[in-house]
Parts: C-alpha cells; sequence; structure tokens
C-alpha cells in the first residue's frame, strides 16, 4: 500500500518551530524573519486554503468580541504603507503604492495565512519524484482583453505575457484524447455507480478546448439513474423548455430575470423527480456561487445549468487559456517577485513558474517591502482623530503573541466583512454597511493520481457529480511554460482537479445556506474528506484501471471559507468601501466582483484615495 501524503499544519508549525527560540531585538522583529530555510507551503498537503489556524485570532474577534490578547509589543518599526492581506490586491495595492510614491518607500503586508496569494494559492505535488504544479483557488485571468490600462499596464510590467498563454495552453489536448463531459452517478444518492456520457448542463464549456456529451438529449435521458416518470421529466427539461412560458415577447426577458428557475422547473415543466431536481440544483457550482434554487431563470440560463443549451463561456477574442500552471498564484509571484526581488531568479512571471522561492527573503530587516505571514490583524486604530492623525496602529497576532507597529496609511484590503470587527471608530453607517458583504463558501481539491489511464479509459474530461461532495472532478488544465510541462500521456503522473460549492438546507436564504455550508465544510477532518474522495474516485472509475491506495500520491483540500464575493446588497458595497482617516478599502469585495481583475483594480482605488 502506497502512503498518501497528509499533514495537517496548524498555522504555520514550521514557522512557529523556527521563529520562536529567537529573541525580539529593538531594531525590529527578527523573529519574523527568521524562517526555517525549509519553509514553503506550496508544497504542503493535507487541509489548506483557509488551513487549520487561519482563521482562530479572527474568529475569536468577530465572534466572541474578544479584546484582551495579553501584553503588546510595541515594535519600533513604522511603515509608510501597512497593507491587511496579502492576496492579489493587497500585493497590487502594494505595487501601486511604490509606483505612485517610490520603490523607496516602507511597505508591509500582513496576512493571517501560512502563504502569500489569499485564494490565489500554489499546490505542488510530488509525484514518484516528478513535481505536479496546479492552483487551490484562483483560476484564470479571466477576458483580459476587456482589462483596463491599468491591469494590462501592471501586468505586463511584473513580466505577464498573455499572448503566450495561446501557445501555452493545448487547446487540443481534450480532443486528441477523446475527453469530454459526463456525469457520475453514485450509489449512495442514485442508487448504483454509474458514468454517463453527458454533462447534462453547460459547466464543462469552461474548459477550452473540451468535448461536449457523446450522448443525444434521448439516450442520456434514457441512461440517468432516475425513475421513468424522473426519466421523462429530464427529457423535457434538456429539451428546453422556455417556449412552455405564457409570456409575451416583449416581457419575455422581464419575466425571466424576476422569476424563479426551480419554480419554472416545477410549475412549467412539471418536474418533482428528486434525482432530476439534486442535478439541477448542483448545476452551476461556482459559476452561480448557489445552489441553482436560488437562481433566476436567466440567471440559471447565464450559468448553463441543466435544461440550457450549451453555449461558449467567453467571446472569441477572449479565450479561457490565460492559466498559469499555478492558476493565479502565478501572478502573485511574480507581484511578490516585484516587490521583493531577492525572492527568487527570472525576469519573467515565465520563469518563475518552476522557480522555488525563497520564504526568507519575505521579512527581512532593511528591505524596503516586507511580507510578514502568520500574522492576523486585530486591531487598526489611527493615533488620535481621524480627520487629522498622522499615524495608523496595526496590531496583530503572530505565533500566539500581539505586535503593534506604526503606519502613515493603511489598506485594508482583506475580507470586507470583518473590517467592522478590527478598525475601530468606524461609521455606523459604514460598519453596517460593510457587514453585509458576503461570500459564498469554495472547496478546491488537488489529488496527485501516478497515471490517469481510467480518466482515458472512460473519456472524463469533466464529471459532473450531482451526488456527492466535490460537485466536479475534471482533468487539470493543459498548459506547458517555463520548463513545466503538462501530463500529456495517460502513464504520466497527473493532478486531478475536484470542485465542491457546498449548499446549505434547500429553501433557506442564501446567506444562511452558506452559513450553514462553511460551518460544516470547516468541521471536518483531513481523514474525512479522504474517506469521500476515496469512494468517490473509486465508485467513479472502473476497477481495473484505478486503485486509490496504489494510485493516489498525495491531496491538498483548499478550503475557502469565504471563497466567492455575493456582495452585500443595494448600494451598501459603495457605502462600505468609502476611505476613513488614513485608511482605505480594497479587495475584490469592494467591487464586488470575484476575479483577479477586479481586485487589482480595487487596489487601485484604494491606493488613490489615501
Amino acid at each position: 500500500m502506497s502512503e498518501i501524503t497528509r499533514r495537517d499544519f496548524i498555522n504555520g508549525t514550521l514557522m512557529a518551530a523556527g521563529s520562536s527560540m529567537l529573541p525580539l531585538e529593538a531594531s525590529g522583529q527578527a523573529a519574523m524573519a527568521a524562517l526555517d530555510p525549509s519553509y514553503y507551503p506550496p508544497a504542503l498537503t493535507g487541509l489548506r486554503g483557509s488551513h487549520p489556524g487561519s482563521n482562530d485570532h479572527a474568529h475569536s474577534r468577530a465572534w466572541d468580541g474578544r479584546s484582551d490578547w495579553g501584553p503588546t509589543s510595541r515594535l519600533s518599526e513604522t511603515y509608510d504603507l501597512v497593507v491587511v492581506g496579502g492576496g492579489l490586491s493587497g500585493l497590487s495595492a502594494a505595487y501601486f503604492y511604490r509606483q505612485k510614491h517610490g520603490r523607496d518607500k516602507k511597505i508591509l503586508i500582513l496576512d493571517n495565512h501560512d502563504d502569500f496569494g489569499g485564494h490565489a494559492k500554489r499546490n505542488e505535488h510530488t509525484i514518484d519524484g516528478i513535481t505536479r504544479i496546479s492552483y487551490g483557488g484562483s483560476q484564470t485571468i479571466v477576458e483580459p482583453k476587456h482589462a483596463t490600462e491599468i491591469v494590462l499596464d501592471l501586468l505586463q510590467d511584473i513580466g505577464v505575457d498573455l499572448g503566450r498563454f495561446e501557445t501555452a495552453y493545448d487547446t487540443g489536448f481534450f480532443k486528441r484524447h477523446n475527453l469530454g463531459g459526463v456525469t457520475y452517478f453514485n450509489k449512495e444518492v442514485f442508487g448504483e455507480d454509474k458514468v454517463v456520457q453527458h454533462p447534462y448542463c453547460n459547466y464543462p464549456n469552461y474548459v477550452e478546448g473540451i468535448l461536449g456529451g457523446k450522448l443525444s438529449h434521448e439516450e442520456a435521458a434514457q441512461q440517468a439513474p432516475v425513475s421513468d416518470r424522473g426519466k421523462e421529466q429530464l427529457l423535457r427539461v434538456l429539451n428546453g423548455g422556455l417556449h412552455t412560458l405564457d409570456v409575451p415577447e416583449a416581457e419575455l426577458q422581464d419575466y425571466i430575470n424576476t422569476h424563479s428557475y426551480f419554480d419554472y422547473l416545477k410549475n412549467n415543466l412539471g418536474v418533482d423527480d428528486p434525482g432530476v431536481l439534486r442535478m439541477a440544483r448542483h448545476s452551476g457550482l461556482d459559476w452561480a456561487s448557489s445552489g441553482t434554487e436560488m437562481l433566476s431563470i436567466a440567471a440559471a440560463r447565464s450559468c448553463g445549468a441543466l435544461g440550457f443549451e450549451p453555449a461558449a463561456v467567453y467571446d472569441e477574442d477572449n479565450p479561457y487559456i490565460h492559466h498559469f500552471p499555478d492558476g493565479n498564484a502565478g501572478v502573485a509571484r511574480a507581484l511578490v517577485k516585484n516587490l521583493i526581488p531577492g525572492v527568487a531568479g527570472g525576469d519573467n512571471a515565465e520563469e518563475l513558474v518552476m522557480a522555488r522561492f525563497d520564504y526568507t527573503e519575505l521579512d527581512k530587516p532593511g528591505q524596503a517591502a516586507r511580507i510578514r505571514l502568520n500574522s492576523t490583524v486585530i486591531n487598526v486604530e489611527h493615533g488620535g482623530s481621524p480627520v487629522n492623525s498622522s499615524d495608523v496602529f496595526v496590531n496583530y497576532i503572530n505565533d500566539n503573541q500581539q505586535y503593534q507597529v506604526k503606519a502613515k496609511a493603511v489598506v485594508m484590503a482583506c475580507y470586507n466583512m470583518i473590517i467592522p470587527h478590527i478598525v475601530s471608530g468606524l461609521p455606523e453607517e459604514q460598519a453596517a454597511a460593510l457587514k453585509l458583504q458576503g461570500k459564498s463558501p469554495l472547496q478546491y481539491t488537488t489529488v496527485g493520481l501516478r497515471n490517469w489511464r481510467a480518466m482515458k479509459e472512460l473519456g472524463i474530461g469533466v464529471a459532473m457529480s450531482p451526488g456527492n461532495m466535490h460537485q466536479a472532478v475534471l482533468m487539470d488544465f493543459p498548459v506547458s511554460m517555463g520548463g513545466y510541462q503538462y501530463a500529456r500521456t495517460p502513464d504520466d503522473p497527473c493532478v486531478l482537479q475536484l470542485i465542491c460549492c457546498p449548499y446549505g438546507e434547500v429553501g433557506a436564504p442564501t446567506a444562511d445556506q452558506f452559513r450553514e455550508a462553511r460551518y460544516r465544510m470547516l468541521s471536518l477532518q483531513f481523514d474525512d474528506y479522504e474517506r469521500e474522495i476515496r469512494r468517490h474516485l473509486s465508485g467513479m472509475l472502473p476497477d481495473e484501471l484505478f486503485d486509490f491506495d496504489r494510485d493516489v500520491a498525495s491531496i491538498s483540500v483548499n478550503r475557502w471559507a469565504h471563497g466567492y464575493t455575493t456582495g452585500g446588497p443595494g448600494d451598501s458595497t459603495r457605502v462600505g468601501r468609502q476611505p476613513f482617516g488614513r485608511i482605505t478599502i480594497a479587495n475584490a469585495d469592494s467591487a464586488p466582483g470575484a476575479d483577479a481583475k477586479t481586485a487589482m483594480m480595487m487596489a487601485h482605488r484604494a491606493v488613490n484615495e489615501l
């Protein structure tokens, strides 16, 4: 039996072990800079993303109102700018600040996770000596030709060549291997383990170059493991039913914008089979950010839910190909390299793909830009009246010790909902607006396989899985660049992507569903996830070609308790992001939006508001 690589690292155990024995120097926080040279979070497996310990202090502050954190070490560190949050927006804020004020300006970026990048998370799987690179969150630079000049100039300056992806992404990969969209029905929910060569939704079309389903709607409906009545209902849905709406053409758009997708399924198409409704509910995934019962007909059609014809996801000028092998972690790494040149060799983003970053370079005393990981900010407060204060004091927790630094300005590039709990003195209206900004939970699991012969045999490019925790399983994007080669043949080690959008109880309000799903997701241990993945892959793939203990080399479960931005009602986003003295607010939440370009633009706005 091969041992599965799984380690549950709690709040950067390696860092704590390497730093706790070092004294705090008056000239700066040497303890924070002294990472163990072996410290390299991308190679960690087990529970990642919102890893155990990463949110403990923030939750203590927000949920329990904790204010006593013990003695505070007031550091002799003063910065021109402190950025709270080291994701794409926070890193971009540091970039824009230096661009505006000079590279000599002193900047400190604080992040509660054990790695920079936020949702732009790099996963590395070493499989029999071969390293496979993948992503655990933010995937792609979406629609770059629609980006502003500000974003395009940033990407160019940090060495991201958008044209390179036209050759780096192998659009012919899926066709060569006859890989398309299928659906896996599991025994626990649908009564049998069965793979049907039809996706029953548009979701696979976001994978550029993938084949569609190989069955007609009639064949797909007959093969679905639902009741005979359910097969009839499923076929009605697959054939499309907007023509059944008794609505004048001139009023149709308004009608589908304001009426429920599930009401349409039940009342217009007569769907009541639980299996068909479950397939429909899970057919939107991270495009919908919720179960599709919460969507309008128009929103369901836009995300390609069950019953709407497959369509191109993006226009011809913006194919979905702009992935680094590690997703938008490639962009985050290029930003870090721009801020801290000594972190790795390489002159552009492509040359960084295979680079092992030296994390001991992130927080060195004396350098202009510093990134301090495993550091949860618990209070941000002006030195006097926000109107005329010249200083902002930032308190944070690292290794269970409270520290304080001083800044001339602060950009809050973190989850916007937490800001009222950690920024002192916010106007009541602004604090209330920020508390309305939400995010849906999201989970991206990456699985290192020793080969993908079983996926090839069944023709699986993307397997929709409405009965499982992970509602989609897909081959990783076929991208080769910077000396990295994706898994070209079925005998090569590869990475599978498993996507989970956890939902709460059907019929509950969206916010309540997100809360329920978030708590459930974070309550699980790694062994719980491993058992689920074992059952999923073993039920889906043929026994003669796949054995879990033999073929699975490693698992990384990237849990994002606060994943996709959903935004608050009405004008709350604009009200919430207003400047407050020397403090401004960035992050994609403040748009609201959920892509890299938006995160960068919110950083640019926040820096200009300082």
